[in-house]
């Protein structure tokens, strides 16, 4: 077959120049830029097509992804710390997916970050389509669904989904994905990362999404756990669930664009059992959510715009906006800088009933919104706006001034830092994040956000 056959070739040119490569490894820490690429070349790589033996990709080359690459056949993909993968702008943009069964290994390091991005001197969101990596865990849409993103009739198989929960599709550390998310068509469109029916067995920390045109990170099914990722700037949804997601997502930053937002509206959260609201269909979506730290604008204007690049009708939605019968369970958090904190909407589903009957939890947060810091959309028979808001109150601390971190006292979450730190995110001597041990960050605790993300 041609593209396995360029694989091949692929494969045996790194392997011959892999001894020359080694030298990567010996480099002190702080000669590595967060640009990520190699210390010294040895000459640079196309790959296309479907990978199907294992392949591995040396930090000393650039390797450039024409097209949708798949890694199929039970296939393992290892990547060294310190590598510079490029997605090649164009229809359907440059692509990575990870198939059921086979497996990416991409652990870098602190300060020798693996880094996808654009192929493009001056690059912008959506140049190419990001990272997707598909498992055997359970979904809600039976044994198989088709990932969103994926068109025409693709060479390897684009389906996830199975029985099995321990699933392993690998390992994502120290990765930094940057200016992803490829719209196929209207409303089929590739997120920074996506992950379809990924299993628990999958270890995936201190990752990030930076400028993705969809959403950073899109959970569909599966019960993979995640820690310390960061969004930056995504055009839609910083963390989005869906169909049966299971997993815990602990110590994440999510920062919002502060010039465009979504047509579909642009939110912190997003989760949806199905697209439906279908309340009978299980796994039931439920994520486990802790210490994230979510940022929208600095003002209600700010907050309240209709007109938002690069759509012209895009607008910002909520902190937290569980819906479609999604139950959640979400404690030690922050939200501020949108109109509305977190909501459950009663809109095509049963979520507020998740909540009143113990279903969900909603523990121990700092909301602010400027205009309702806990709320229910929509109709629900069990529960309605106000004793929602007085008993999420108990629960939690909700704030709606005009100045978004007046009550909860981050340093100072709406200027970005000029160096890879987070320490703006950090709760300040007298914040009530302190108190409630609430946000990605801790106080007098370690940055973990350094040297390998950016801002």
């Amino acid at each position: 077959m041609k593209n396995r056959s360029l694989i091949l070739s692929l494969a045996a040119v790194v392997l011959a120049l892999g001894t020359a490569c080694k030298k990567e490894n010996q480099v002190a820490n702080n000669d590595r830029s967060l640009t990520a690429g190699p210390i010294h070349s040895c000459g640079d790589s196309t790959i296309t097509g479907v990978i199907t033996s294992n392949l591995s990709l040396d930090s000393c080359k650039v390797y450039k992804l024409s097209g949708i690459v798949y890694v199929s056949n039970n296939a393992t993909l290892t990547i060294s710390k310190g590598a510079l993968i490029q997605g090649i702008k164009g229809a359907p943009g440059g692509t990575l997916v990870i198939t059921r069964g086979a497996k990416l290994i991409a652990a870098g390091t602190q300060y020798s970050p693996i880094l996808f991005t654009s192929d493009q001197a001056a690059p912008v969101s959506g140049d190419w389509g990001g990272v997707v990596l598909l498992g055997k865990a359970d979904i809600n849409q039976g044994d198989s669904a088709l990932i969103e993103g994926i068109g025409g009739v693709p060479p390897a198989s684009p389906y996830y989904g199975g029985s099995n929960n321990a699933d392993n599709s690998g390992v994502l550390q120290y990765v930094r994905i940057e200016y992803a998310g490829y719209e196929l068509s209207t409303d089929n469109e590739l997120n920074g990362l996506t992950f379809g029916g990924v299993g628990s067995g999958t270890t995936v920390d201190h990752v990030e999404v930076f400028k993705s045109k969809d959403d950073a990170f899109e959970f569909f099914g599966g019960a993979v756990n995640a820690s310390y990722l960061i969004a930056v700037d995504a055009l839609d949804d910083m963390f989005d669930f869906d169909n049966g997601f299971s997993g815990h997502i602990s110590y994440a930053l999510g920062i919002s664009d502060v010039t465009r937002a979504d047509k579909s509206q642009s939110n912190g959260i997003e989760s949806d059992n199905l697209a439906s609201g279908d309340s009978t269909v299980s796994p039931y979506t439920k994520a486990v959510v802790d210490h994230m730290t979510i940022i929208g604008q600095a003002t209600a204007a700010a907050a309240s715009i209709t007109n938002g690049q690069p759509s012209g009708t895009g607008i910002y939605g909520r902190g937290a906006h569980i819906r479609r019968s999604s139950r959640i369970d979400l404690q030690n958090s922050i939200f501020m800088g949108f109109n509305k904190g977190i909501s459950l909407d009663g809109n095509l589903g049963n979520t507020p009933c998740a909540y009143s009957r113990g279903l969900s939890v909603i523990n121990n947060n700092l909301v602010h919104a400027f205009v309702t810091p806990f709320g229910i959309e929509g109709t629900s028979a069990c529960l309605t706006t106000a004793n929602f808001t007085a008993v999420a109150q108990l629960l939690n601390s909700g704030y709606s001034s005009a100045t978004p971190n007046a009550g909860i006292l981050l340093v100072n979450p709406f200027v970005r830092p000029t160096t890879a730190s987070a320490a703006n995110y950090y709760p300040s001597t007298s914040s009530d994040a302190r108190t409630f041990a609430a946000g990605a960050f801790t106080y007098g605790g370690a940055d973990w956000a350094a040297n390998w993300s950016r801002f």
